[in-house]
């Protein structure tokens, strides 16, 4: 039986992924990243339509609740994606340091 949850969760898969597309589309993105992303939302649509299959999971790993593994695998993933941000920030960081650098370094010869 279709609840609300599911709609919700349905609509919800359906616009991000409609929105990783077009970031793909618009070269924003890379390949790997789209699958990535595709696979995130397209988990969370199997993750709610068929929660019996996260239960099984979750015994034969040793936990409790379905859930749990859900909650488990959602905060390393986010981890992941702090990491994957941090990293990327300071390369941003340091290639802004290197430009100003060189910006200064060529005004400081045209006086």
């Amino acid at each position: 039986m279709i609840s609300i949850i599911h709609i919700f969760a349905l609509v919800f898969a359906l616009f991000a992924i409609s929105r990783v597309v077009l970031r793909a589309r618009d070269k924003q993105i890379s390949v790997n990243e789209l699958f990535f992303w595709l696979a995130i939302w397209l988990g969370l649509v199997f993750v709610v339509f068929f929660p019996q299959i996260i239960s099984k999971i979750a015994l034969f790993l040793g936990i409790g609740r379905g859930i749990d593994v859900v909650v488990y695998a959602s905060i390393a993933v986010l981890f992941y994606l702090i990491f994957r941000l941090y990293v990327k920030l300071e390369d941003n960081q340091k290639t802004i340091t290197l430009l100003v650098r060189e910006l200064a370094l060529k005004k400081k010869r045209k006086k």
